[in-house]
């Protein structure tokens, strides 16, 4: 499976973003994976940022971006998005997506599969 994201930048705070995540493989199901975002900055740990299930009908969100980000599936093209609204300066880091197949959610870093290889997103003035 490969997890390829992308649609980062640089951005001046407030304003919107949104990330996207196609995934690929040859015996790969998008539907058969719950997916999620995750964010890491240097030196610190990667976080959780939102996650959904399946079919889409269920999502969650970490606090820090609830309100503000949006996560979505289009099965149609095995992608899984990220609408980052009201970007802020502490949102900068690295974002990476990932793929899960046991859990019908997952938020835990540890109980994702596979991830993609992160895009840089930079909220400055």
């Amino acid at each position: 499976v490969q997890l390829q994201a992308s649609g980062g930048g640089l951005v001046q705070p407030g304003s919107s973003l949104t990330l996207s995540c196609t995934a690929s493989g040859g015996d790969f199901t998008f539907t058969d994976y719950s997916m999620g975002w995750f964010r890491q900055v240097p030196g610190k740990e990667r976080e959780f940022v939102a996650a959904i299930n399946r079919i889409g009908g269920s999502t969650i969100y970490a606090d820090s971006v609830k309100g503000r980000f949006t996560i979505s599936r289009a099965s149609t093209k095995n992608t899984v998005y990220l609408q980052m609204d009201n970007l802020q300066p502490a949102d900068t880091a690295v974002y990476y997506c990932a793929a899960e197949r046991i859990l019908p959610i997952a938020t835990r870093e540890r109980e994702y599969d596979y991830w993609g290889q992160g895009t840089q997103v930079t909220v400055s003035s």
